[in-house]
């Protein structure tokens, strides 16, 4: 157990965390939250940097004479949906919801700082990265186009995110990549429109897309390796208005998920050029925008021992499992992970409602054991 009576201070944990999730804000515009943060952390004697990609936030402690320094990171921005938990605590901003855990990621990491705040028995620095825009504008990124690890450098850089379905208050991770990239495109297809009587006359946007829906269900299956897990989706197909219009135009979203960097950029080329091919194949014209992409999430053998080794240590041999295989989904951790060498660990939040779902509430029940994982991977370390 840790050195620190963590139980007393348990229940205003608690509360905090149910604050946090009366108050979900959308990536950038978490003002309220982010203050809130920053003054819990200023009310037990943090030194507090505010301002990181507009509402991010690093709280630094120090001990001892060492120059080793390590960083925990947590996300705190929310979901655009309306929840359903019928939750005392629930949400009080209609439309936004934390959905995905980011309110309890944010107490773990609060409870840590609280904690090694009472009890600085180890020797150099810790960063506690409090980050936003998890979910839309890749806040990690911005954070770090703000100088975040020449500000706060950082020997390795640990998180943790909730997982429903895990038993509570386990973890699991894997060496190497443990959650895929995303790139998200919008393609427009510009054709020429007319009577539905008359197609002769008309380059049909409707057709052009379907040929390009059509071709890119090739792309993994031809020109990705069985061996590297990626996936192609076209999500959203909008055109036309009635039966017998064609229209001038045609919008499809693409997403794009991949495991290893050279994967995703192949994935990448090869959606822009079997799009442009099949729309020049009828004389239509196209045009690409891309949004914000997310990186694969690939941890550093070294952290995960180290991380492995904190959890089984203090927490006991059973309360790991090595992931089989890394998520589909993407996470925006993998932005710092590309600078710094680092870790990212699920921690079971049991038989709960999925992620991004309107029932979603995290755990509270894990909020000691995840606060005390940071605690003492930051004592282990250094």
């Amino acid at each position: 157990m840790s050195d620190i009576n963590f139980k007393d201070f348990l229940p205003e944990l608690v509360g905090i965390r149910h604050r946090l999730h009366q108050m979900p804000e959308i990536g950038l515009s978490e003002v309220k939250t982010s203050a809130f943060i920053a003054e819990q952390l200023e009310k037990w004697g943090f030194e507090v940097t505010r301002g990181l990609a507009t509402t991010g936030i690093v709280a630094t402690l120090r001990a001892g004479s060492s120059n080793r320094a390590i960083g925990f990171r947590a996300d705190f921005d929310a979901l655009p949906m309306h929840e359903e938990t019928n939750l005392p605590y629930a949400s009080q901003h209609p439309g936004a919801m934390h959905a995905c855990g980011h309110d309890g990621h944010t107490s773990m990491l609060l409870g840590a700082a609280w904690a090694l705040s009472q009890d600085k028995s180890f020797s150099g620095t810790v960063h506690f990265i409090f980050q936003p825009a998890e979910e839309n504008y890749g806040g990690g990124k911005l954070m770090i186009e703000d100088g975040l690890f020449e500000r706060f450098p950082c020997d390795q850089v640990f998180a943790l995110h909730n997982w429903p379905g895990l038993p509570t208050g386990s973890f699991a991770t894997r060496a190497g990549p443990v959650a895929a990239s995303i790139d998200v495109v919008t393609i427009t297809v510009k054709g020429k429109g007319g009577h539905g009587a008359q197609p002769e006359l008309t380059v049909d946007p409707v057709v052009v897309g379907s040929s390009i829906v059509m071709a890119l269900q090739t792309l993994v299956s031809r020109n990705i390796s069985p061996h590297q897990p990626s996936v192609v989706t076209v999500g959203s197909f909008q055109s036309g208005s009635a039966s017998n219009i064609i229209p001038d135009s045609a919008v499809l979203e693409v997403s794009m998920r991949a495991m290893m960097p050279q994967v995703r950029e192949e994935i990448r080329a090869r959606v822009e050029q079997i799009a442009t091919f099949q729309a020049k194949s009828y004389d239509a014209d196209i045009a690409f925008k891309w949004d914000v992409g997310y990186p694969a999430t690939i941890n550093d053998a070294d952290a995960v021992s180290a991380a492995v080794s904190t959890i089984t240590t203090h927490f006991g041999e059973e309360a790991f499992a090595e992931m089989d295989v890394p998520l589909m989904g993407s996470e925006d951790f993998s932005f710092l992970l590309e600078k710094v060498p680092g870790a990212y660990v699920l921690i079971g939040n049991g038989d709960s409602a999925g992620l991004h779902t309107t029932k979603y509430d995290f755990n509270d029940a894990i909020l000691e054991r995840g606060s005390m994982y940071f605690y003492h991977l930051a004592k282990d370390h250094l």
